[in-house]
């Protein structure tokens, strides 16, 4: 029966959680926030309730962006290294070369959940029991190809990967002379004459057929085909595509790669991770590679104990 047509059904309110404060913390007292500095934030006080996080590390951690339940009785810790150099955070022109950002404050702002009575007590029973709880969520792992050889055919080893770490999507992207060049856009990608792409887990390719695209001549709708339907699939949505098609081949031309459904011998083996690609005219020089692989995660701790461990 539909909800609409329950008008004698009881109104419903939760009251599971009687309070929720966000909480400033501090970095160590001799944290530094220059270049190449390490910057640790510590929360040592481990009978707290806390939530995902108010600065969005989502946009960052798949675990911050995939776990949505309370974390309880467990050490946090925040380690941020800032880069070398600032260059591939503005875009300024040939005068911006001095230009130098300097940050004076750093704090981790962190909803600390208060359970009601009620369910403190049914929180309290799964600690005393030391009951090993399963988190879930999607991996990100980054890797670059920096100098791309000036060749239209490219062949790319990236890894191999454990029977823990098998792609369930991968995202391609290229750039030319975009990393610590402040004439150019550095979170912009640039689609390089790209024909073709296929993504190899051992001998199984992804997709399987050739792309035949020439962005050049506006032959890319299979790409944006692509990209809109990630989008859908990875959050579970059918709204719109953040970019339309003309913003997407002119500032972010993204390949992405489903490899979601697999076959048995790739589920149950090592498998090596390889992309070839084509491009329609010689790669040029400065020209780098950015493959994101995306895979399921699940580890395990014990809140009595602290003990961590990896399941998947």
């Amino acid at each position: 029966m539909s909800n609409i047509l329950r008008i004698d059904a009881s109104p419903v309110y939760d009251n599971s959680i009687s309070q929720a404060i966000v909480h400033a913390h501090n970095p160590y007292a001799n944290s530094s926030y220059n270049n190449n500095d390490e910057i640790r934030i510590l929360i040592q006080q481990q009978d707290l309730c806390v939530l995902s996080l108010c600065v969005p590390l989502n946009t960052v951690l798949g675990f911050a962006e995939d776990y949505k339940k309370i974390v309880a009785n467990a050490r946090h810790e925040l380690i941020l290294i800032r880069s070398r150099t600032d260059k591939n955070c503005y875009k300024y022109g040939a005068a911006a070369e001095e230009m130098r950002l300097e940050i004076t404050k750093l704090q981790w702002r962190i909803p600390h959940v208060m359970p009601s009575d009620v369910e403190k007590l049914s929180l309290l029973r799964i600690l005393e029991k030391n009951q090993p709880i399963q988190m879930c969520f999607r991996s990100w792992s980054l890797h670059e190809y920096p100098n791309l050889p000036k060749s239209k055919m490219q062949v790319w080893p990236i890894k191999i990967a454990t029977q823990l770490e098998k792609p369930r999507y991968v995202i391609f992207a290229l750039q030319r002379k975009r990393k610590e060049n402040v004439n150019n856009h550095a979170s912009y990608f640039d689609h390089c004459n790209l024909r073709n792409l296929k993504l190899f887990l051992n001998s199984n390719s992804y997709p399987y057929e050739n792309l035949n695209v020439s962005c050049k001549n506006e032959q890319f709708a299979l790409l944006y085909d692509m990209f809109a339907k990630f989008q859908n699939t990875y959050y579970g949505t059918e709204n719109r595509p953040i970019l339309d098609m003309q913003t997407y081949i002119k500032d972010a031309p993204i390949i992405v790669i489903d490899c979601s459904r697999q076959n048995e011998s790739i589920k149950s083996a090592t498998v090596e991770i390889r992309i070839e690609f084509e491009s329609e005219t010689d790669i040029e020089d400065d020209t780098a590679a950015y493959c994101l692989i995306l895979h399921d995660r699940i580890v395990e701790y014990t809140p009595l104990t602290n003990v961590v461990r990896k399941l998947l």
